[in-house]
């Protein structure tokens, strides 16, 4: 088989589907985000073509250029690095989930946007309080300040795998601090974990979506 982004998207299609089949669980509860951070509007529009309708960018300078390229297709944008305050307006003019809420800045500059936006509450995972996400100890505060945001859904909770943790006991500390949300907000059911090295593991955990980039994409384009 031809190794194309199209190809490379079936395979990991494939891949979910089994995964979730695994778990005892419907593959179609599964939303696959591609990221295609620095990869061009043409590699997107060739994954929409292949069937790829939810699309992940980390950058709102380049998540913006590509929407505004691609336009005319049925995709559905998602920001997925770190949000900058100063932009977080901006990013909610063209982007339909949000899944790295982290501070209440980001609120305060969210409640500002006309359109009602998806989010997702970030989660640190590790002992660094310098790295995105909130604290776990912070996170029903902060989950307390985005219900009382009127144009903000909360969905649930997005987090990444530490490097030197398991990814299954990683994701298992989410799903226990996922709990402790819902007796606050019951319906913030959904799980974005789970991105190229570690898919198979968030789905066993309970993902619903998935972030997944260079099993997709391939490699980074060479910069000029």
């Amino acid at each position: 088989m031809e190794d194309t982004p199209a190809t490379r998207w079936q395979a990991v299609e494939q891949r979910i589907s089994a995964a979730a089949v695994a778990a005892g669980r419907n593959p179609l509860e599964i939303t696959t985000v591609v990221v295609t951070k620095f990869h061009p509007a043409s590699l997107v529009r060739e994954l929409s073509e292949a069937g790829v309708t939810d699309v992940g960018e980390n950058r709102h300078q380049e998540a913006v250029s590509k929407q505004e390229q691609l336009s005319d297709l049925a995709l559905t944008w998602h920001f997925v690095g770190q949000l900058q305050s100063n932009k977080a307006k901006a990013v909610a003019e063209y982007c339909s989930v949000i899944h790295s809420i982290d501070r209440t800045s980001l609120l305060r500059a969210l409640a500002g946007s006309e359109r009602t936006v998806d989010v997702f509450l970030e989660v640190n995972l590790t002992h660094d309080s310098g790295r995105g996400g909130v604290m776990p100890s912070e996170l029903l505060g902060l989950a307390e300040e985005t219900l009382a945001t009127p144009n903000l859904n909360l969905l649930g909770l997005m987090a990444v795998a530490p490097l030197e943790e398991e990814p299954a006991a990683a994701f298992d500390r989410v799903v226990a601090l996922s709990h402790e949300l819902h007796s606050l907000a019951p319906q913030a059911t959904k799980l974005s974990i789970g991105m190229s090295a570690d898919f198979e593991a968030a789905i066993a955990a309970g993902a619903t979506h998935l972030r997944i980039g260079s099993a997709i994409t391939g490699k980074r384009p060479a910069t000029p």
